[in-house]
Order: C-alpha cells, then structure tokens, then sequence
C-alpha cells in the first residue's frame, strides 16, 4: 500500500505517518527528516537546504525529488511506503507521476492554523538525545531539561512564531492546491485532528481501511 500524508507543517503528519508505518508494517519515509540530517551532517544538499529551512521556504525541487527517488529505490519500499511531506507542490506532484508511482490514498490531516502556530512555537527537542517535548502538551518535568538525559532543551529555528506563520503562508499558496489535484485524481481523504493523538490516529486508520 502506498500512502501519502497532506497538512500544514504542525498538523502531525509526522506522528500519523509512524502509527500507520506500524499498524501496515511499511517504512515511513519523511522528507522533512532526511533534510535535517543531511543539514546536520554538513553534506553538500544540507547546506544548499539550510537557507532555505531556516527561513520557512520551500527547498528546490531537484534536490528533494532526487532524495525521493533514490530512497524508494530501497528494499524496504518494496511492499509499499508512506510519503510524508512529499510532494510539497503540484510540480514535485507531476514529477511523482511521471515516476510511475501511483499513491492508493492520500490523507490531509485538517487543523487551524491559530492550533498549528500554539502546537509549533511550544515544541521544544533535546539536542543530546533528541527526545521532543511541549511547554503546554508535553512538558518536562522543569520545563527547562530533558526528562530522559539532562541536556537543555532547545526550539529549533523554524518553529519560532514568526517563522511558523511563514511557512503555513506557504504551505496555502504552494501545498494546499494538491488537495484540489488529488481529489480529481478520486484519492483524497479529509481527516480532522483530534486533541488526543490517538483520536486522530482511529480516525486516520478508519480513512485508510475505508479505502480499501
């Protein structure tokens, strides 16, 4: 089965895309991800990346259709994936088709963008360990450090408040118009995000086996 995740950045993409991984047993491939590693390891696409990321844009579509590409070449796609945060606009769309690769669904996680900007500028990681937390969701147990190894918490650069509402600007003037493209393509499915993850994730599973 082959899966793909639609929101605004915030919206838990990223946590829907793992609980599904689990429940179908097929990888859950982020691009969001595989760019802040390759942007922490210094390689030569993190650094054409990282102007971009830092300031809410969108990194160009060669370099992310050629990460895309080459990961779903890999064995452990051979059953079926999840695409989370890619395509990111009706071009990187186009491109996906002209790959030859069909998705059987696409799932929109639907929030507000005043709970996307509260859910973003709250989220706080651990540099050390890399365990993520939230001032009001997630808190630890002073606030400051790590539950699990001690380090300071820090907020990475594009969730701050000003940076958030950049990227959810763009995300409405690039992103949102796949909705409308998968739609007339007879893929789409809306899901509204819940306040518990777990509602959400019931509600994210039922869209996916109804399909089937």
């Amino acid at each position: 089965m082959k899966i793909m995740f639609l929101g605004a950045p915030g919206a838990g993409k990223g946590t829907q895309a793992e609980n599904v991984s689990a429940s179908f047993n097929i990888p859950a491939i982020s691009t969001g991800a595989i760019i802040r590693a390759a942007i922490k390891n210094g390689t030569e696409m993190g650094k054409a990346a990282k102007a971009y990321t830092e300031t809410g844009a969108l990194v160009p579509d060669e370099v992310v259709i050629g990460i895309i590409k080459e990961r779903l070449a890999e064995e452990d796609c051979q059953n079926g994936y999840i695409l989370d945060g890619f395509p990111r606009t009706v071009v990187q769309a186009e491109a996906l088709d002209q790959m030859g690769i069909e998705m059987d669904i696409v799932v929109s996680i639907e929030v507000s963008d005043d709970d996307i900007v509260e859910r973003m500028s709250g989220r706080r990681v651990c540099p050390a360990c890399g365990a993520s937390y939230h001032t009001k969701f997630i808190p630890t147990a002073d606030g400051v450090h790590c539950d699990k190894c001690g380090a300071e918490l820090t907020m990475r650069k594009d969730d701050a408040p000003d940076v958030v509402l950049s990227r959810l600007k763009v995300y409405h003037e690039l992103t949102e118009p796949l909705k409308d493209y998968y739609q007339a393509k007879g893929k789409l499915k809306l899901v509204y995000g819940q306040e518990k993850v777990e509602d959400t994730t019931r509600l994210t599973l039922e869209a996916i086996k109804g399909n089937n």
